[in-house]
């Protein structure tokens, strides 16, 4: 029933809103009784018949908690500026960790070691709920399941590495932002386009994690690129966003 619930509410958001301008506010409730909340941004005008991208967005550990608001706090705004709202229409999934978790993993791993990195753990409590979740979303007939991203910075950039390692079928591409992996995971998501960011000046996740990705996708054949921004610290994700091309490229990616 609250499977059924959950999916009545996610219909009920393409209905015509009077203000377009900004995010739903949604709480997912999964088939366990598992609740997450989250931000949406449609499409500025949903067109019968036509089918969007959608974008998952993983914010980091700063941003954790329940106001269903903080997750925004770095690069929601990017995704309001009307010029890319009018040339890059999609669906736009923006989930809030809860305080006590921690995306990919039951708790904060102790080392940021790539080699030291989780090797075979279980998918997250939080991370089975938003499975869920975009699984709804994939479900609309709205959604081109053949453009599906993900983005996700920090504590989201390990999500995002563990999001296409476990379901590499979904994504067409993934932009890890100074996030760590351990790269003996990476090779089954060698068919998924990656794009990754760090700052070489980075003492909270260091540049290890990248660098070691980057390699184990170029040996798997993956299709992947590694922008290091020179004396950035932890906030990379700024420069990053700034990239010229960050939305053109994103967007000319296709499974």
């Amino acid at each position: 029933m609250k499977r059924i619930f959950s999916i009545v509410c996610v219909l009920l958001s393409l209905l015509p809103l009077s203000a377009q301008e900004t995010y739903q506010k949604e709480a997912f409730v999964s088939s366990r009784g598992d609740t997450l909340l989250y931000r949406l941004l449609r499409p500025a005008a949903v067109k019968a018949g036509e089918k969007y991208p959608l974008v998952l967005f993983l914010h980091g550990a700063g941003e954790r908690g329940n106001d269903n608001e903080k997750q925004l706090v770095h690069g929601g705004q990017m995704w309001l500026n009307p010029v890319n709202r009018e040339k890059y229409p999609s669906f736009v999934l923006v989930p809030q960790c809860p305080e006590s978790g921690y995306w990919a993993y039951t708790e904060r791993p102790e080392s940021f070691v790539p080699a030291e990195m989780p090797l075979d753990n279980p998918i997250s409590p939080v991370f089975r709920t938003l499975k869920d979740l975009l699984d709804t979303y994939l479900a609309m007939p709205q959604v081109d399941k053949n453009r599906v991203y993900i983005i996700g910075l920090s504590m989201g950039g390990m999500g995002t590495y563990d999001m296409v390692v476990r379901f590499p079928e979904i994504f067409a591409a993934a932009i890890p932002i100074c996030g760590t992996v351990n790269p003996a995971r990476l090779k089954a998501a060698k068919d998924v386009k990656f794009r990754i960011f760090h700052g070489d000046a980075d003492n909270v996740v260091t540049t290890e994690g990248s660098r070691e990705a980057y390699k184990a996708l170029k040996a798997a054949g993956a299709e992947v690129e590694y922008i290091e921004f020179p004396g950035c610290s932890h906030g990379s994700w700024n420069p990053a966003f700034n990239e010229p091309d960050f939305m053109s490229w994103l967007f000319s990616q296709k499974k």
